[in-house]
């Protein structure tokens, strides 16, 4: 983290408000950097905030183009099923004839 990017406290006037309440001049400066140091480790600031923004709207993009890309493929499946359908039909159809025409020709040799 930058030094535009600190989280702004004051650590002078804080120093001052616990020396004025019986903390040594040493206890307040060690709390002071303490509670600096933990400020600005666990807070975001503006630009933490804006980098999350952009990741979670690059990953909004690529997970609606994994949507739109599966529904692709989807889409293609389904017409190779239809069409693997309507050619077993006409396979068995033309199975179906062929047994019928060979039932008829048995039976005409039976006549």
């Amino acid at each position: 983290m930058n030094a535009s990017e600190a989280i702004n406290f004051d650590t002078h006037k804080f120093v001052k408000r616990l020396t004025e309440n019986g903390f040594t001049e040493q206890q307040a400066e060690a709390l002071a950097e303490e509670q600096v140091n933990l400020l600005n480790s666990n807070l975001a600031t503006q630009a933490d905030i804006e980098k999350t923004n952009a990741n979670i709207e690059s990953l909004r993009q690529e997970t609606n183009a994994n949507i739109a890309s599966l529904k692709n493929e989807i889409e293609t499946l389904r017409a190779a099923t239809k069409a693997d359908i309507e050619k077993s039909k006409t396979d068995l159809l033309i199975i179906a004839l062929a047994a019928q025409g060979g039932l008829v020709v048995t039976l005409i040799k039976l006549l």
